[in-house]
């Protein structure tokens, strides 16, 4: 796989969990020590998950995603409101999916710039036909993976309000919260804010 295709199970295996994400955030930002760590996620079970193993796989997932972020997305995350976590969890998940950026830097944006009504799911399977030519690998992917990844995609759209929901995939306009703009420019995240601003003419 070349540099530039960091493509992992993390994409696969949820969508933004804003409420889960809390739960991580709140330890991260607390320094919680590994005996804390697990004793919040298994015994307290503060994800709310249906088993110890469920729980536990979560909480990596969350982690992993977390960890690539600064404090100051913590603490939007743990303290902000619906809103402003949501567009926090969005950006920890662009930060860990390459695959995700670029299908919304490609497929999304161009979307909004034709003024497409919806976002059909064909274009997520044309999407990964597409970055075949630079990763072969990619034609070895189960079509069951091909699609769960697809709709992961499509559900974290939904849930960061760029989708009206799952079923009907009508493209919404969302205005990114200043202070995840700044937060994003202080950090040199220029890309990921274009990703966040991909229903505006900022982007455009």
């Amino acid at each position: 796989m070349t540099e530039s295709f960091r493509y992992d199970s993390d994409l696969t295996g949820g969508s933004l969990m804003v409420r889960e994400s809390r739960v991580i955030a709140d330890l991260l930002l607390s320094q919680a020590e590994p005996e804390t760590w697990d004793h919040a996620i298994r015994v307290e079970n503060r994800l709310q998950k249906p088993t110890a193993a469920s729980a536990k796989r979560n909480a990596q997932a969350i982690r992993k995603r977390l960890e690539r972020l600064e404090p100051e997305f913590w603490r939007a995350i743990r303290d902000g409101d619906e809103e402003l976590a949501t567009q926090a969890s969005y950006c920890a998940s662009l930060e860990r999916n390459l695959l995700l950026v670029e299908f919304v830097e490609s497929v999304v944006k161009d979307a909004y710039v034709t003024r497409a009504d919806t976002l059909a799911f064909y274009l997520w399977e044309e999407f990964l036909d597409h970055q075949a030519n630079r990763a072969p690998e990619i034609l070895d992917w189960k079509a069951s993976t091909r699609k769960k990844m697809g709709q992961v995609a499509f559900r974290i759209l939904a849930e960061a309000h760029y989708l009206k929901n799952t079923r009907d995939t009508a493209l919404q306009h969302v205005l990114v919260r200043p202070e995840i703009r700044i937060m994003l420019e202080d950090t040199y995240r220029h890309r990921i804010l274009q990703c966040l601003d991909v229903s505006s003419r900022r982007a455009q």
